[in-house]
C-alpha cells in the first residue's frame, strides 16, 4: 500500500486522551507488502481501569498491574515508527493518545498518519458505514478477539487484503497516497512540523503574513483538516492562490464544538478585520421594516435602523437589510407578489387609485375596492416569512459545549439574541451576568443562536437562567 507503514491499534482507560491512559498496544509493520514486524504489549495505565472498559476490552486491573509503563516502552515502540505511516481505524483517537503519551514522557511526536475509515470511505463511497463492525460484515471477516489490540489491527489487515484483492493493489495506494496528499502541498513559507501539530479538533485557525494582522480567520470541526484543505486547493481559487502566497505563520484556538468555533471566529473577524474575510464584518447600518399597529397608520410600513431597537422588540421587525435600496427593492417585490398596495406601503406617492392597480397587480385598497382592513391583514400575512424571531425565554440563557477528545468546555451566554460572552464553566458565571455591556444586535449571531436553538432538544444542553 505505501513503502513503509504500521497498523496499530490502542486499548484505553477511556475516550480522553489528555485524562485517560493507554492499557494494550499491537501493532504489526509493513514494508511495501511485506510484513516485517509484529509487536504487542499490555501498559500499566498508572490508574484504576472501570469496570465498564474491563467489561469492554476484557483488560482487567490485574493483568496490567506488572505490565510495564508508558515510559518504559516509549522507546521500543518510537522504533517501530519511525520514518513510517501511522496507520489506525479513527487515526484521531489512537495518534491523540500516543501523542499525549510521548508528552508526558518528554517525547514530542511528529508522525504521517492514515484514517483507515476514511480509507473505507474513499475505496466503498457506496456502503454507508464504516467502523470496525461494518468492515468485518462487509468483507465476511472472522475476528476472535474483538476490541483486544492485536484482534482489531488483524481485523485491519483482512480489510487491507480483502480491498486489494476486490479493487486491486494500484486503486488502494492512490486512494492511500491521495489522504496523505494534504501534507505535502504547503506554501513556500510554512513549516510541515507547524502543520503536523495542528490537532484534529474543533476550533478556529488564524493566517498571518509580514505583520501582527491575520490575513484571514477561519473556523472547523477538524483544524488540520481545514487548514490542509486550503492549501490542496490554492490552484482552483484566487483567493486562496493569494494566501498560499503570503501566508508566513499559522496559529489556532481549540473549542469545545463548533458551536464555540463559529462564536469566536464571528467575534476574531469583527475584531481583526481580515482582508479575505468578508462575510462575517459586521454590518454597521443595518436597518429592518417595522409594520404600523394598526390599517389607520400610514405608511403602513417604517424602515428602522436595528441599532436603535432595543433588543426585546426585535420580534416586530421584518427583515433585516445592508441599506435603505435593499429594503424598498425586497419590500417592492413583496408588494408586488401579493398585490398590495405601493402608496400605502409608502413606496409611491400621490393620491387616489396607486399605478400598480392599473396594471392590475394592486387589488385596489387605493381605489376603494378592497377594505384597508383586509388589505392590512395580507401585508402582515406577507411579512410574516420575513419577520424576526421573539425571544422563545424568560430571560438569559447558557448554551454548554464539551468536546470528548481535547477536554475542552464553554458555557455561551445570551439574552433576546445577544451574545454576551463565554466562560469556561458556571461558577463564572457572575463576570459575564454582572458586567455591563453593550447589548449590539449581530445579525450572524442571530442566525447562528437560531440554528442551534432548532436543533433536536437532544443535541443543545440548553440551561435557562
Amino acid at each position: 500500500m505505501l513503502p513503509s507503514y504500521v497498523l496499530l491499534d490502542l486499548e484505553t482507560t477511556g475516550a480522553t486522551p489528555l485524562k485517560d491512559r493507554i492499557t494494550e498496544i499491537a501493532l504489526i509493520k509493513y514494508e511495501g507488502n511485506q510484513e516485517v514486524a509484529r509487536w504487542q504489549t499490555l501498559v500499566n495505565p498508572e490508574v484504576s481501569i472501570s469496570n465498564f472498559i474491563q467489561q469492554l476490552t476484557g483488560i482487567n486491573n490485574e493483568m496490567v498491574a506488572n505490565a510495564p509503563t508508558f515510559k518504559q516502552i516509549a522507546g521500543e515502540l518510537l522504533d517501530y515508527l519511525k520514518d513510517s505511516v501511522l496507520c489506525a481505524h479513527n487515526v484521531r483517537f489512537d495518534h491523540g493518545f500516543l501523542k499525549n503519551e510521548f508528552k508526558r514522557v518528554g517525547i514530542d511526536l511528529r508522525q504521517k498518519v492514515l484514517c483507515t475509515v476514511k480509507l473505507s470511505r474513499k475505496l466503498y463511497p457506496q456502503h454507508r458505514s464504516h467502523g470496525l463492525d461494518a468492515i468485518i460484515a462487509r468483507h465476511a471477516l472472522v475476528c476472535e478477539s474483538r476490541h483486544r489490540a492485536m484482534g482489531d489491527v488483524e481485523m485491519m489487515v483482512g480489510f487491507l487484503t480483502a480491498a486489494n484483492q476486490e479493487l486491486g493493489s494500484v486503486a488502494v495506494r492512490h486512494a492511500a497516497e491521495a489522504l496523505l496528499k494534504g501534507s505535502k502541498s504547503l506554501p513556500p513559507h510554512i513549516d510541515a512540523n507547524l502543520v503536523d501539530s495542528l490537532p484534529e479538533s474543533p476550533g478556529v485557525y488564524l493566517f498571518y503574513g509580514d505583520t501582527s494582522l491575520p490575513l484571514y480567520i477561519g473556523k472547523s470541526v477538524n483544524i488540520r483538516e481545514r487548514v490542509l484543505s486550503h492549501f490542496s486547493s490554492d490552484h482552483a481559487s484566487t483567493k486562496e492562490m493569494r494566501i498560499s502566497q503570503e501566508i508566513k505563520h499559522i496559529e489556532w484556538i481549540e473549542t469545545a464544538g463548533e458551536f464555540s468555533a463559529l462564536l469566536l471566529e464571528s467575534k476574531l473577524v469583527k475584531a481583526h478585520q481580515p482582508i479575505y474575510n468578508r462575510q462575517l464584518r459586521r454590518e454597521r447600518q443595518l436597518c429592518s421594516w417595522r409594520i404600523a399597529e394598526d390599517h389607520t397608520q400610514l405608511p403602513l410600513v417604517t424602515l428602522v435602523q436595528l441599532d436603535e431597537v432595543e433588543p426585546v422588540n426585535l420580534g416586530q421587525l421584518f427583515g433585516t437589510f445592508k441599506s435603505k435600496r435593499q429594503a424598498i427593492e425586497v419590500l417592492r417585490k413583496i408588494a408586488e407578489t401579493h398585490q398590495l398596495c405601493p402608496r400605502l406601503l409608502g413606496l409611491e406617492s400621490g393620491k387616489g387609485a396607486c399605478f400598480a392597480y392599473q396594471l392590475k397587480r394592486c387589488r385596489g385598497v387605493c381605489a376603494d375596492k378592497e377594505t384597508s382592513a383586509l388589505h392590512f391583514l395580507r401585508l402582515q400575512q406577507a411579512m410574516t416569512a420575513h419577520q424576526l424571531k421573539t425571544w422563545p425565554f424568560k430571560g438569559k440563557i447558557g448554551i454548554h459545549e464539551t468536546h470528548r477528545f481535547n477536554d475542552k468546555s464553554a458555557l455561551h451566554l445570551f439574552e433576546h439574541w445577544i451574545y454576551l460572552g463565554s466562560v469556561e464553566d458556571a461558577s463564572a458565571l457572575d463576570e459575564i451576568t454582572t458586567t455591563k455591556s453593550e447589548m449590539v444586535f449581530e445579525l450572524d449571531t442571530y442566525k447562528l443562536l437560531l440554528k442551534e436553538l432548532n436543533k433536536p432538544k437532544s443535541r443543545v444542553n440548553l440551561i435557562e437562567f
